[in-house]
């Protein structure tokens, strides 16, 4: 009869993380590549650009921050900003705690620098199956360490491809196309609609303010209009 070890155990989990990140790369990489050739394009310089990718490593965030960071902005603005587009997480890692609670302060921060939206949806989907967890972490941390080594090479080409991108070739149409391509998938039902919306027309209206607070006036508006029109369906369904 075989026994499998910790160690063993261990090691299916990692390369099970491994394996089930594997196919969401195809739609990752592409936006590396992206970031990395706008980040130099808008003027970043290429280590800074390379860095926001290791420190940060938040795709959407380093879009947003890209630009604010060549036009000078408050780093309090700056921060705030990238704060507001994160706030997801919060619930992310609300969702993931229960799992991790047994683990070592140094592992739960590990695992919060690697928590994306693509390893999260991976590794909820495991923690929720049947067995034992006390090694379902290496899951997680073989997923995200599969995506964070994915997006620093996607992200070096696309610095070497941006840096190598003629200046009359102006790529700025690009990323406002990019951030469509991120949220019409996202958009599943009326409170997401709303909440589009809202962002959109609220960023138009803000646009003149001063220091980019436009971008956190957006968020939150969309964010706050789209809460209250999800909490009003949810009464409208459990009152049928």
């Amino acid at each position: 009869m075989h026994i499998s070890s910790p160690m063993n155990s261990s090691r299916f989990e990692f390369f099970s993380g491994v394996r089930a990140q594997l196919p969401l790369l195809l739609g990752v990489v592409p936006f590396g590549l992206i970031y990395g050739a706008l980040a130099v394009q808008v003027g970043v310089p290429a280590t800074v650009a390379q860095a926001m990718s290791s420190v940060i490593f938040a795709g959407s965030a380093q879009f947003i921050a890209a630009p604010l960071i060549v036009a000078s902005t408050p780093p309090l603005v700056l921060i705030l900003t990238v704060f507001v587009v994160n706030l997801r997480h919060l619930l992310y890692s609300a969702s993931v705690a229960p799992f991790l609670e047994h683990l070592s302060p140094s592992w739960k921060a590990l695992l919060s620098y690697l928590l994306t939206d693509e390893a999260y949806a991976v590794s909820i989907a495991h923690f929720h199956q049947a067995g034992d967890g006390a090694k379902r972490h290496w899951f997680l941390f073989g997923a995200g360490l599969t995506l964070w080594a994915s997006w620093q090479l996607s992200t070096a080409i696309g610095i070497f491809i941006g840096a190598r991108v003629p200046p009359e070739w102006s790529l700025d149409f690009a990323l406002p196309l990019t951030f469509i391509a991120i949220v019409v998938p996202m958009i599943k039902n009326r409170a997401h609609v709303t909440a589009a919306l809202v962002a959109a027309v609220s960023g138009v209206v803000a646009f003149m303010l001063p220091y980019k607070l436009a971008y956190i006036v957006a968020s939150m508006a969309g964010i706050a209009v789209g809460m209250a029109v999800f909490t009003w369906m949810e009464k409208r369904w459990m009152q049928r």
